[in-house]
């Protein structure tokens, strides 16, 4: 009779268990590693940046949350200015010396860090490097097209490689390369700083572009009237 008991009370738990519904045990499982990730990336960044307690220089350079400079003083002082002030001590440059520190709110500061990280590799990704290439006997319309081309990706801040390519017999007459690579670089120099001076890859005379600073927008191409209808 005993041993009948114990197997229905384990019958009865395997039952149980088994009619729990799935998706509540999967949901269970997806929070628990939630917050272990999000646990583990606080404590990353922790680790990175000191704060208050955390900060173990003899003397630091402090600066409030204006960006005034309070001088040079122990942690301890500074972390009781900043406790007065309801914000954190944080150092926000390690290998000064000494340690330059910033009084402010550590929340804050985190969240600019992150969105400052977040606009440089949306910077990164947005930047690409483009070609354009050209021939020696390249035709005057098709020259323009695509000089106006390098100034539209210029203008859109990626990098070109300018290129002409040489076949047969114009390698031995590069000096027509090299005399179209001029025309064109100064022609858009308004819009590009050289990276890499033009030089011979093979058969091809290639230059590097960057976009310039403070370059004039590129100008539209003009719109044709419309026609009346007669």
């Amino acid at each position: 009779m005993a041993a009948g008991a114990r197997g229905s009370r384990s019958n009865s738990a395997g039952s149980s268990d088994s009619g729990q519904c799935p998706a509540r045990r999967v949901s269970g499982a997806l929070n628990l590693l939630g917050g272990i990730i999000a646990e583990r990336n606080f404590r990353q960044q922790s680790d990175r940046t000191r704060v208050n307690e955390r900060i173990r220089a003899r003397e630091v350079r402090v600066i409030d949350e204006e960006g005034g400079q309070l001088g040079v003083m122990q942690p301890y002082e500074a972390v009781r200015m900043a406790r007065e002030k309801g914000l954190d001590l944080v150092e926000i440059s390690p290998t000064a010396d000494p340690p330059v520190c910033k009084i402010t709110d550590y929340g804050k500061f985190l969240y600019q860090q992150n969105k400052k990280a977040h606009e440089q590799r949306k910077s990164s990704r947005g930047s690409q490097l483009k070609e354009v290439k050209f021939r020696p006997a390249t035709a005057e319309h098709d020259y323009n097209v695509r000089k106006n081309q390098i100034i539209r990706f210029l203008g859109e801040g990626h990098k070109v490689r300018a290129m002409i390519f040489h076949r047969g017999r114009e390698m031995a007459h590069q000096e027509v390369g090299r005399a179209k690579m001029t025309r064109l670089l100064g022609e858009i120099t308004d819009y590009c700083q050289i990276e890499t001076m033009p030089r011979m890859e093979g058969n091809v005379l290639v230059a590097l572009l960057a976009p310039k600073k403070g370059a004039p927008a590129p100008a539209k191409p003009a719109q044709q009237p419309a026609q009346q209808a007669s």
